[in-house]
């Protein structure tokens, strides 16, 4: 291969790093005309008043697009200041519409996160909020963040019809954004009384399995595929992740366990990992 040239698996990661800073940058959008809305029907402002202030709430979304780049180059955040941070990007919304929003900072104490964590977090909020925000049943939202020193917490609760899921069309690209970083996503409802979000971000990267076991010959393929089963994804995963069929992958799965003597995936996965 020459040294211009891009692998796949490159080309893949790089077209899923675009999707994400597109569907970041439509959550940014939207929220920024959720803003525009509330301010301009706001029964506490006259018309020259919210004119003002939608003059400022289009302002400062100029400034937050400028920033963005620099945001993500950051390495490390204090957990605080990245939550005032994303208390920064909502205050537009919340500040003229009939939403009552809820913040529960996490502890001053709490570790540092890393840069992509801290701007995956705050873009997960952004877009569940607009997903809530467009059941127009909700009026209270309560958005907390806490750090257990391994995983940064987010937890989103509503007070709208309680019919919110993870199938929901509005969470999905926070579900891809969560699966990205190995998290966690659960969604828990109960009709008439709301719904709560709870999320679960690493903040190391998980660790990768260990190098094949000696003796045991594979291709380039397999070896991928054999990583991928080794963190506990699914053949429909793997695929996805890989760029090819579910059944490419059950082939490359069923070589790999016969050569190396596997009686099953657990133990396939247990002996890369070993």
């Amino acid at each position: 291969m020459r040294s211009d040239e891009i692998s796949p698996g490159s080309a893949r990661r790089a077209a899923a790093d675009h999707a994400r800073a597109l569907a970041d940058q439509r959550d940014r959008y939207a929220l920024t005309l959720e803003s525009l809305l509330a301010t301009l029907r706001s029964s506490r402002l006259d018309d020259r008043s919210a004119r003002a202030v939608a003059v400022d709430v289009a302002a400062g979304a100029l400034v937050g697009l400028r920033e963005q780049t620099d945001e993500q180059g950051v390495a490390l955040e204090p957990v605080v200041g990245a939550f005032e941070r994303l208390r920064g990007d909502l205050r537009p919304l919340v500040r003229y519409s009939e939403l009552d929003v809820q913040f529960v900072e996490p502890p001053a104490n709490g570790r540092a996160l890393p840069g992509e964590i801290a701007h995956a977090a705050r873009t997960i909020v952004r877009s569940t909020v607009l997903a809530i925000v467009d059941r127009a049943e909700t009026s209270r939202i309560r958005i907390q963040w806490d750090c257990d020193g391994l995983h940064l917490l987010i937890g989103i609760r509503d007070d709208g019809d309680g019919e919110l899921s993870t199938h929901d069309d509005a969470l999905r690209p926070v579900a891809e954004i969560v699966a990205s970083l190995s998290g966690r996503l659960v969604v828990t409802s109960t009709k008439g009384w709301g719904s709560e979000v709870a999320i679960r971000l690493p903040l190391d990267p998980p660790a990768l399995p260990g190098d094949v076991p000696d003796g045991f010959e594979v291709s380039p393929r397999e070896r991928d595929v054999l990583r991928l089963v080794a963190t506990g994804r699914r053949n429909r995963e793997i695929a996805e992740s890989l760029g090819v069929s579910e059944n490419t992958v059950k082939f490359h799965v069923s070589n790999l366990l016969r050569k190396a003597g596997a009686a099953s995936r657990a133990e396939l996965a247990a002996l890369a990992r070993a």
